[in-house]
């Protein structure tokens, strides 16, 4: 997954382009999408090749061009050019293929928002009365699609949450995947907070019970922290949490609306409560999930 970057402090308004400077943005966003498509993970030695860096540095000036260098808009899709996976591992083998693809992935998809935003720009700015004169341009809030994904043990449906909402169009975010810099847990959590949404997988990791009573499944207690850390920091309507397979629900966490994995209608539900949530979602994709 991407390395995190430090957001800088955003300006508050991006370059006001013409219509030729917006058509021409959105040219230069493919360009890099394709450039992206066209990457060979093959090329890779331990995460890293010259075309690799040379791909990032592109985005980042692109983004700088299209947005204006920090502003919100820019900070927003800045992490489109983190591509290379930093290996937590000490030895052995590892696989830099797979989440380098991942990453590429989650890029593309920000690229792609990214030249949505400037269409609209180009159809505010095609609609606009000629002869009223300009009125100050308040910048509507665009929902960040980066998705915070809260898990346990099992890799299972980690991997097939990240992967559902990458087709859709989003960023996941995992958190063993992010360099721990020497924080804690919870500050890791916090560094990488700034997100939209957040999915809880609740899944039996850990068994527990009251004192003399018999042992059950039960979800490991940092997810239910953390369950607990995005419905104060979201709120309810942001937050959905998806159990797989049987576990003990916590009483404190009863008025918490779960969705089943146990068959594939979790694909559907979790698109319902994002599009609930104020995300605009291509059902074809989540059809063919």
């Amino acid at each position: 997954m991407p390395r995190a970057t430090p957001p800088a402090a955003a300006t508050p308004n991006k370059p006001q382009l013409n219509a030729q400077g917006i058509e021409r943005a959105i040219d230069r966003l493919q360009e890099r999408i394709e450039e992206l498509e066209a990457f060979d993970v093959r090329t890779l030695v331990e995460g890293r090749s010259p075309e690799i860096n040379a791909l990032e540095v592109a985005i980042k000036d692109t983004l700088g061009r299209c947005f204006g260098e920090h502003t919100s808009v820019f900070n927003r899709f800045q992490s489109a050019a983190d591509l290379r996976y930093f290996s937590m591992a000490l030895y052995g083998h590892e696989d830099y293929s797979t989440p380098t693809k991942r990453n590429i992935a989650n890029a593309i998809a920000l690229l792609q928002q990214a030249q949505r935003t400037l269409r609209e720009d180009l159809a505010d700015l095609e609609h606009a009365p000629s002869a009223a004169p300009s009125p100050t341009v308040v910048e509507a809030p665009i929902l960040s699609r980066r998705v915070f994904v809260v898990h346990g043990h099992e890799e299972g449906p980690r991997e097939s949450v990240a992967r559902f909402l990458m087709q859709v169009g989003f960023e996941p975010i995992i958190l063993h995947e992010q360099a721990n810099q020497g924080r804690t847990v919870m500050e890791k959590v916090e560094a990488h907070g700034e997100v939209g949404f957040a999915v809880v997988l609740l899944t039996p990791d850990d068994v527990g019970c009251v004192k003399g009573g018999t042992p059950e499944p039960r979800a490991r207690q940092n997810v239910l922290l953390e369950l607990g850390y995005f419905l104060g920091r979201l709120g309810r309507a942001k937050v959905c949490a998806l159990k797989s397979g049987a576990l003990e629900i916590p009483s404190d966490f009863a008025g918490v609306v779960w969705e089943s994995m146990d068959s594939n209608g979790w694909k559907q539900a979790l698109g319902r409560e994002l599009e609930t949530a104020g995300y605009e979602i291509d059902w074809n994709k989540v059809m063919r999930g």
